[in-house]
């Protein structure tokens, strides 16, 4: 593995690899790699003849009051782990070639960005999708690889690649959990024992709210309710928000006619968890089944 820390050893490498017509799949971290970035870096492995992770614990995507100073790091680890999945190259940029002293230039995916996550961390997906396009540029790869646990992200990056016409295939990955159902996150760090035992409650009302509309409830008033009462039961807990949106555009969803994204982000004492689950009820395949009839 060769690990690559300047953009020009960098532009270097990347011109060598095009002119041999090699594909390159790509993961974007922020390093701190658990199994969910594992299995990105796995399926990129397994598409494409090249693979590139970057670590960057990009600035730009942190408020104020958020935890960039604290953000877990561990560089040796997650080295050892990417050439343990047989990454070819590792990028780890320096904060002042990414963003110069006069740097001014940012993506915005205006809508999509204002809201869920972006309502209440203002600015944070400009950050996020500056961040992804400046790295496309670099890395140009022909595939890159998201965990659908940021949802939002998901959707708005696909956005901004339909909208600015980037060559770039993007591929979204299913949520790894831990043994008890928690989505995998590097700030799952920030809980402790018993914080952790009572953050199972967010995938089990998400399991359930599945099970609801599933079984034919159509209100996301109803469900959503009832997902409150659930999180409500978390000590030392506050709910940021839970929406039941479509899965294309993000539009909050009142009757349930069709396939859903249930989301919800929800503060177990000073981490900041988001999770999702999608949901379908049994009667819309019956009534796809009589149309075909």
């Amino acid at each position: 593995m060769n690990t690559i820390t300047n953009i020009k050893l960098l532009n270097e490498k990347i011109s060598e690899l095009k002119k041999n017509g090699l594909s390159i799949g790509f993961v974007p971290t922020m390093g701190y790699l658990h199994d969910g970035h594992i299995s990105l870096i796995d399926r990129a492995r397994e598409e494409n003849d090249i693979v590139i992770v970057s670590i960057f614990v990009n600035p730009t995507q942190f408020g104020p009051n958020e935890d960039l100073t604290s953000y877990p790091k561990n560089l040796k680890n997650d080295s050892a782990m990417c050439i343990k999945h047989k990454v070819d190259i590792l990028f780890i940029p320096n904060n002042d070639e990414i963003y110069p002293d006069d740097f001014s230039t940012y993506v915005d995916v205006v809508g999509l960005s204002s809201i869920l996550c972006g309502s209440s961390r203002p600015g944070h997906f400009r950050g996020v999708t500056t961040i992804v396009l400046k790295l496309f540029n670099l890395v140009s790869p022909q595939n890159a690889y998201f965990g659908l646990k940021d949802y939002q992200q998901f959707v708005i990056i696909k956005k901004m690649v339909r909208d600015l016409n980037l060559n770039v295939n993007i591929i979204g990955c299913p949520i790894v959990r831990e043994s008890d159902g928690i989505a995998m996150s590097s700030r799952n760090v920030y809980l402790s024992e018993d914080q952790r035992k009572q953050a199972t409650y967010i995938y089990q009302s998400l399991r359930e709210a599945k099970r609801k509309i599933k079984r034919g409830e159509r209100s996301s008033a109803k469900i959503i309710d009832d997902i409150t009462k659930r999180l409500e039961m978390i000590e030392d807990s506050k709910i940021d928000y839970i929406k039941i949106c479509d899965p294309y555009f993000l539009e909050e969803v009142e009757e349930i006619t069709e396939e859903v994204r249930i989301l919800i982000a929800c503060f177990v004492g000073n981490a900041r968890l988001i999770d999702n689950i999608s949901a379908k009820s049994k009667w819309i395949k019956a009534i796809i089944d009589q149309t075909k009839g």
